[in-house]
């Protein structure tokens, strides 16, 4: 989003054809922020503040308001699909990057760029994948002030794409929901804005089962008692089915018999790649066999904990509200 800073200086005409005469005082604290077209403006009544004011992060002179309007945020989450059946307790598998499969251009709508090199690091801090990452305004939680790509390490933590920074954004410091989404797992949001600036980078640990997220179960609860996004939407349209209509087993069985080098069409067919059917990271998509894919989807719907009933035609919807 433009943010464009505006300061309205105001000539009232007074009755009978006097104005009001012009003096140098203080801008007024009255004023206010309004948006139109994708594009907020913050606005200022009163008059000039001839007066220098500066502090690190706002200064006023002569009436013009500027400010970096920059945060930190450190975001930790975990994808229930690489960390299933981890190699090492507490990492999430990085077998997308072991196998040379995560592309250097982001998947989402910025289309970010990072280096190759990025994802020559191991240990703790390999990278998993790409991921979404939104702040939303305080005041109403569907409302998106900025979203960028980031990358995701072994470890949880969300990076800038060159793979080891603090993730930056450009927004106003203030309070904010945080969100993040992946390609193939359900997205998430913190139930409560949290205070972001540029000066503290602020840790927003999404694995926490303490910590609070909005909407019932909006994460899956791993048996190390960490929390994880669900895993299992292989059409992105935020929501998991199993079984009925448009279910999301179905995309990865029309995948796997589609696959040009599946020529005999076996249904137990393994397609390699970067692909939304693979939902566990692993580099393979399968529908059918041992281990799958679909078996995820399965399992989640089954053993979900709104889904008393154990029906398999149950879906699990993401919790995070529809963008505006």
């Amino acid at each position: 989003m433009k943010i464009i800073k505006l300061v309205l200086i105001l000539n009232f005409l007074g009755y009978y054809g006097y104005s009001q005469s012009i003096e140098k005082f203080s801008i007024d604290s009255g004023g206010a922020s309004t948006s139109a077209n994708g594009i907020e403006i913050f606005y200022t009544i009163g008059e000039v503040n001839v007066q220098e004011i500066t502090t690190p992060n706002f200064s006023v002179s002569e009436g013009f308001v500027n400010s970096s309007f920059r945060i930190k945020v450190n975001p930790i989450v975990y994808l229930q699909g690489p960390i299933l059946n981890p190699d090492t307790d507490g990492l999430m598998n990085d077998d997308l990057r072991a196998a040379a499969l995560i592309p250097t251009t982001s998947p989402y709508a910025d289309n970010a760029i990072c280096n190759a090199s990025v994802f020559s690091i191991t240990g703790n801090d390999a990278i998993v994948d790409w991921v979404w990452v939104e702040v939303r305004d305080s005041n109403d939680n569907s409302k998106l002030l900025n979203g960028k790509s980031a990358l995701l390490q072994r470890d949880g933590d969300v990076v800038g794409t060159d793979g080891v920074s603090t993730l930056t954004m450009d927004a106003p410091p203030k309070d904010h929901f945080v969100v993040i989404k992946h390609r193939n797992h359900l997205g998430v949001m913190s139930q409560f804005s949290i205070v972001l600036n540029e000066d503290t980078t602020t840790i927003v640990d999404f694995t926490d089962s303490t910590f609070n997220t909005y909407g019932s179960n909006a994460q899956v609860q791993l048996v190390s008692n960490d929390m994880a996004l669900w895993s299992g939407d292989t059409n992105n349209n935020n929501s998991i089915v199993f079984s009925g209509s448009a279910n999301d087993v179905n995309i990865i069985k029309d995948y796997i018999l589609a696959d040009l080098s599946n020529f005999l069409n076996f249904i137990t067919f393994s397609s390699t790649g970067y692909l939304n059917e693979d939902l566990d990271l692993n580099g393979v998509a399968r529908f059918s066999g041992s281990p799958n894919d679909s078996n995820i989807i399965k399992d989640n719907i089954l053993s979900h904990p709104a889904n008393f009933l154990n029906l398999s035609t149950f879906t699990i919807n993401t919790t995070v509200p529809t963008q505006n």
